[in-house]
Parts: C-alpha cells; sequence; structure tokens
C-alpha cells in the first residue's frame, strides 16, 4: 500500500478540513495516510467518525506548527517539531511515498528541499498549477517556489512540465510556452530574451512566446516563467474568479476551482511533493492526496528524472 504524508496542521481550515479530506481519500483510494500533528489533537478529530480504518491512518506526533505570518526559514529552525518538518521527514525516510500540505508554501517547499533533496540536473524547484483551456487543461509553471531564476532554470521547469503534462493531463506531445510581454522572440526582459533562445535551440516542442492574455487559450500546454511571474498571474487569475463566479457558468468554475485539482506539484525535488491552497477544503485535500498518491504509483519522479538526464539540460 503507498501511503501519503500529510500536515494535518497545514492550511486555513487546519486540522479539521485536512483530516476530513484525509479520511475521504482513505475511503475512496487505495492508500494510507500519516497525520502529521500534536497527537491529542488529531485523535479528537479522528473520534468524529466512527467508521475509520486505523490500520490506514497514522498519527505523527508533531507539536509544532510553521504559520503563515512566519519566516519558514527561521520558523524551520526554531522548530524542529514542525508539522511539515516532520511529515517531510516521514517521507525521506521511506515511511511514506508522497507529501501533502496546504500549509505555508514557502515552509513546504523548504522542508520538501531539506527533506528530498533536488534531482539529478535540476537546480530550482518549481511549483506547477494546473490552469483550464478551451480544450482541456495546461500547466503553469513556476508559480511560486524559485523567484528569481535563469534561463537553464526555465528550460528545466519545461521539460518537467512536459512529463507533468504527459502523466497528469494525458496530452501526448505537449507544446511548450515562454510567458512574456509579446510574441516577438525580442520582446521582454533578459530573462525571457535569453530564455527564448535556449528554449528554441533545446527544446523541439518549443512554439515560442505566450501574452498573458493568451495564456488560457489553450496554444501551449506548457507554459514557463520566474515564480514571481507565476504567482502573480496565479493570484490575478484567482481573484477574477471570484469577483465574477456568479456570471461563469458551470463548468468554468469547476475547471477553475483548485479544489478540483488538490494542488500544485512541487517538481525538481527528488520526491513527490504536493501543495494545496491555504483556504484548501476537505474535498480539496482528498485530491490532493490522489495527486501525491497517482505521483507515486505511476512513478513520476524517476520519469522527470529520466527526460532531464535525456535532453542533456544544461545546469544554471
Amino acid at each position: 500500500m503507498i501511503w501519503i504524508a500529510v500536515d494535518a496542521m497545514g492550511g486555513d481550515t487546519a486540522p479539521r478540513h485536512v483530516v476530513d479530506g484525509a479520511l475521504a481519500a482513505v475511503r475512496e483510494i487505495d492508500l494510507g495516510v500519516l497525520l502529521a500533528g500534536p497527537s491529542a489533537l488529531l485523535d479528537a478529530e479522528l473520534s468524529r467518525d466512527a467508521g475509520v480504518d486505523r490500520r490506514r491512518v497514522r498519527i505523527l506526533e508533531a507539536p509544532d506548527v510553521v504559520t503563515m505570518a512566519e519566516s519558514p526559514s527561521a520558523a524551520l529552525r526554531r522548530k524542529p517539531g514542525a508539522s511539515i518538518r516532520i511529515a517531510a521527514d516521514a517521507v525521506a525516510r521511506g515511511e511514506a511515498a508522497g507529501l501533502f500540505s496546504a500549509g505555508h508554501t514557502g515552509a513546504t517547499v523548504m522542508a520538501a528541499h531539506a527533506a528530498f533533496g533536488m534531482l539529478p540536473g535540476v537546480d530550482r524547484p518549481a511549483l506547477a498549477a494546473t490552469i483550464p483551456t478551451p480544450n482541456g487543461r495546461a500547466v503553469l509553471l513556476d508559480v511560486g517556489a524559485s523567484v528569481e531564476c535563469r534561463p537553464p532554470h526555465l528550460l528545466q521547469f519545461a521539460v518537467m512540465g512536459s512529463v507533468y503534462a504527459r502523466v497528469a493531463l494525458g496530452i501526448d506531445a505537449p507544446r511548450v510556452g515562454l510567458l512574456s510581454i509579446g510574441e516577438e522572440a525580442t520582446k521582454g526582459n533578459e530573462l525571457t530574451r535569453d530564455s527564448h533562445q535556449l528554449l528554441k535551440a533545446s527544446l523541439p516542442s518549443f512554439i515560442g512566446n505566450v501574452e498573458a492574455r493568451d495564456v488560457y487559450r489553450g496554444q501551449a500546454d506548457v507554459i514557463v516563467c520566474d515564480g514571481f511571474t507565476g504567482n502573480v498571474a496565479l493570484k490575478i487569475s484567482e481573484g477574477l474568479v471570484e469577483v465574477i463566479e456568479g456570471l461563469l457558468n458551470e463548468r468554468l468554475s469547476v475547471m477553475t476551482d483548485y479544489a478540483e485539482y488538490g494542488g500544485a506539484p512541487l517538481l525538481g525535488v527528488n520526491g513527490v511533493a504536493v501543495v494545496g491552497h491555504g483556504r484548501s477544503s476537505a474535498k480539496a485535500v482528498r485530491n490532493g492526496i490522489a495527486l501525491a498518491h497517482r505521483f507515486a504509483s505511476d512513478r513520476v519522479i524517476p520519469r522527470i528524472e529520466g527526460d532531464i538526464a535525456a535532453s542533456a539540460v544544461p545546469r544554471a
């Protein structure tokens, strides 16, 4: 059985919705969960469900929590018993095959990086968000893991994002685009201009620049950018959806609901890690755990490692 380590204290509604989502995953999927958090508190949450299968639900004692207001690096140093750190260490020890957290994104990235290390040939991690298009879905990365990037990093993101698009979205030959302020190769800042040249020379699937207004139009299946740009683009999209939600039809509402996808996989680290939205509902937690399970069962990490090696991606 595949086990997923869950940061039970991560997120705005933790631990209740996290526990509810974890139990839903256990009921519906052949997996087990390790819940990291204060055992007394988690036992109380589990007692609300008389049908809990304790053979598939275990608690990892973790007395501390990294709050959203804390510096992740400082908090992880001060709190060796933080729930995200305990959960990540369980994966590193082989007790679980993947990690899910809806808590502090920076702390999750740092904990996963420290516990798993990086894949050979990868310099920086990237969070890959799933976005809707008229024909289905696409991948946008990075959306917040690596704020400062160089062209080789974006090429690495493109290779990793392409594997994710093939495995998770079923796209046989993903088209890769570079997020920029214009379609021409000369448009953008130094990073986008140099990245355009590198992607064009290194990746046959590269189709060129993609403007922000075209991100959701389906021109590219994988869109790469630095983490600062991607995070801003994603947050603007989330805010727009919330404002006009009442005007959207049901199909688009479902497609843009982060709960449908559960979270963004953290690509580049040498282990499975899925980062959920801070406001994750039980449904979102369930789907995030399911995504981590799928990554583990489909051996996505070795596949990414193989594609990075085969592509001879340069290091930054």
